[in-house]
């Protein structure tokens, strides 16, 4: 099965369930991704993320039925892989290489690698290609490993933690060269991340996931309008909790909800109303009474 010019979608998931012993880590999981997003699959520990992208690599048997760029992953990983870049937390280069190395052995195996354009992005770096991995520091080696990971003409790239220990400047810097160097209409991005607050400005889609199960999938537009925050005028509390919020406490002395698509003008008769933030309406979601 081969992806044609009429379909743009990039993931295909139908009831992905997966299992280890008795745990079972997904369950029932069905999504699509279109071309050109950048989807951020939300978790907490143990939730299910890097089970599912190992799913999607190809790196772990599932149930259901999953197509990745029009490839059975399980399958066809070979052929897939052409077309498919991974960053991972516990990635790692050979630590017995200079950088200079890692670059022309790169070159060596990947057809769709462009070996000019990685030495222009770390010329722009303080990574020295004279050094082995083993000298260089966690930041430089996920420069490194990004420099390769941009060079090659993928079309889909998938992130689960890159920026794990790294500091606030390089995690910046990260996100700021995908955006600018790596993404387009034409490339899709995958992105598992604790650093909510980081990436929400880059993503157009978000999926939450909770104990292998999806609990939402929404474009960053339609999440925005669906959650709001009240901030409940005295007197008017029982009126609020009527109307069902996803989640309730107390800040301040004052009544907090958090609803989710109800009548704004409605809500604005209830006190303050704002709009959340990703990680808000994450903690909402997975803590909340609904």
């Amino acid at each position: 099965m081969t992806q044609t010019a009429r379909d743009t979608t990039v993931i295909k998931a139908r009831n992905i369930s997966k299992s280890f012993g008795k745990f079972q880590a997904l369950k029932g999981v069905s999504f699509d991704i279109p071309l050109g997003r950048i989807v951020g699959l939300i978790g907490a520990n143990g939730a299910g993320k890097t089970t599912l992208l190992n799913a999607i690599l190809g790196l772990s048997s599932y149930q259901g039925r999953l197509s990745v760029l029009g490839l059975d992953p399980s399958r066809q990983r070979s052929t897939l892989m052409r077309d498919v870049s991974f960053i991972s937390d516990v990635a790692t280069l050979p630590k017995w290489m200079k950088v200079s190395e890692v670059l022309d052995y790169v070159a060596s195996v990947h057809p769709k690698f462009n070996r000019d354009k990685a030495m222009d992005f770390l010329s722009r770096t303080k990574v020295p290609l004279a050094r082995k991995v083993r000298a260089l520091s966690k930041g430089m080696i996920v420069q490194v490993h990004l420099a390769v990971i941009m060079s090659i003409e993928a079309k889909l790239l998938v992130l689960d933690e890159p920026t794990l220990g790294l500091d606030i400047l390089f995690r910046k810097q990260f996100y700021q060269s995908l955006l600018e160097e790596y993404f387009d209409e034409e490339r899709t991005i995958l992105i598992t991340t604790h650093q909510v607050e980081e990436i929400e400005n880059i993503l157009t889609d978000v999926m939450f996931i909770r104990d292998g199960k999806l609990q939402l999938q929404a474009s960053m537009d339609d999440l925005s309008k669906q959650f709001v925050e009240v901030i409940v005028t005295a007197g008017k509390e029982d009126k609020a909790k009527a109307l069902g919020p996803i989640s309730t406490d107390t800040i301040f002395g004052k009544t907090r909800c958090v609803y989710k698509d109800k009548d704004h003008e409605t809500l604005a008769e209830l006190g303050e109303t704002r709009r959340l933030g990703l990680a808000d309406i994450f903690v909402a979601t997975m803590t909340g009474e609904e």
